[in-house]
């Protein structure tokens, strides 16, 4: 078994994957920003079924910060760099995104390289592949790229499209042999480990408490944070993975009224407040005179960005969890931990 190094372990995803890669036997390494947060991060994985915590060490290093990296990375084989931030709305100024995405990967890069690390596998997202292309018929694949300069295209987009570009730059040219692979997760669902929700779980939270007065006519791809988890440990040390992109995405993109109907369907009476009532368009634009959240939407109604999963099948031999079946999880855990109102 080797030792990893984990970005971002109090984030949904590090979570899910610090929790894979213990279970596998792994020596584990995880940063936080500060090393207060260890407590309440050892706790949240342990109710999420943690074995061999004492294989976890934490250390302080931040994504806009030189401290502290380079006494993370020492000694550690892999990197899985999966903190970046992701908010619910979209900053003012762009580069409060763009800035840690970008400069916080290579840091992480060349802490890794200047270590010896074999294999960085790097986080991505559907965000860095099927935006700004407008409305389309096509099945994105991981040879396509977001065009930043295109159509409703906003910052978080941006950030993870520039900062993956600058991760298989950086590796072609300083690498130093350093070998780098990338998941690109399409909206991420299943079960929470805790109150700090991500996006796509906080949209679920919204629909289950009947937050949300309809559905607009959005579409989202769907995958499951466990299939994301996998993936990133399975590209650690498949040797076909080296080099590679992956999509992670369980199939086609659902509608909000889609996922609405899955929690009617997975949840029964629990999930009987989501509202399935699709809203007009102009119904829409109107709200979003008031609404920031609304205004981020309105560039993506009607579109489509449908992924496929094929190469993740083929190489990987990967098997997803269905979109609903995600969504449906994500729903559970928020009833289960207590966290809907």
């Amino acid at each position: 078994m080797s030792t990893v190094l984990v970005t971002g372990g109090s984030g949904f995803v590090g979570g899910h994957v610090i929790l894979q890669l213990l279970e596998a036997g792994h020596t584990v390494r995880t940063t936080v920003r500060s090393l207060p947060k260890e407590a309440a991060v050892r706790a949240t994985l342990e109710k999420g079924g943690a074995t061999n915590l004492d294989k976890l060490t934490f250390f302080a290093a931040d994504l806009e910060k030189d401290d502290g990296w380079a006494a993370a990375v020492a000694g550690c084989e892999y990197v899985q760099h999966v903190a970046s931030p992701f908010p619910i709305a979209q900053p003012k100024d762009e580069m409060e995104l763009i800035r840690p995405a970008v400069e916080g990967t290579l840091r992480v890069l060349r802490a890794a390289r200047d270590a010896g690390v074999k294999r960085v596998v790097q986080t991505s997202s559907f965000a860095a592949i099927g935006y700004g292309h407008g409305q389309s018929d096509k099945e994105y694949d991981e040879r396509d790229w977001t065009n930043v300069d295109g159509p409703a295209v906003q910052p978080y987009m941006k950030s993870k499209t520039l900062a993956e570009r600058a991760a298989w730059d950086f590796v072609e040219r300083e690498g130093n042999g350093m070998e780098l692979a990338v998941v690109n997760p399409v909206g991420i669902f299943g079960p929470a480990l805790n109150g700090d929700l991500s996006t796509s779980v906080e949209l679920v939270k919204r629909m289950i408490e009947g937050k949300l007065p309809g559905v607009p006519r959005l579409y989202l791809g769907a995958v499951d944070v466990r299939d994301v988890a996998g993936m990133q440990v399975k590209a650690m040390t498949a040797p076909e993975a080296r080099g590679e992109r992956f999509l992670a995405v369980a199939g086609k993109a659902l509608s909000f009224h889609d996922m609405a109907e899955a929690l009617h369907t997975g949840l029964g009476e629990e999930g009987a407040k989501a509202k399935m009532r699709e809203l007009p368009d102009w119904l829409v634009l109107i709200v979003a005179i008031f609404n920031p959240l609304a205004r981020e939407a309105v560039p993506r109604l009607g579109i489509k960005a449908n992924a496929s999963n094929r190469k993740a099948r083929e190489v990987l031999g990967w098997e997803f969890i269905s979109s609903e079946d995600a969504i449906v999880a994500s729903g559970r855990s928020l009833i289960d931990l207590g966290l809907i109102k």
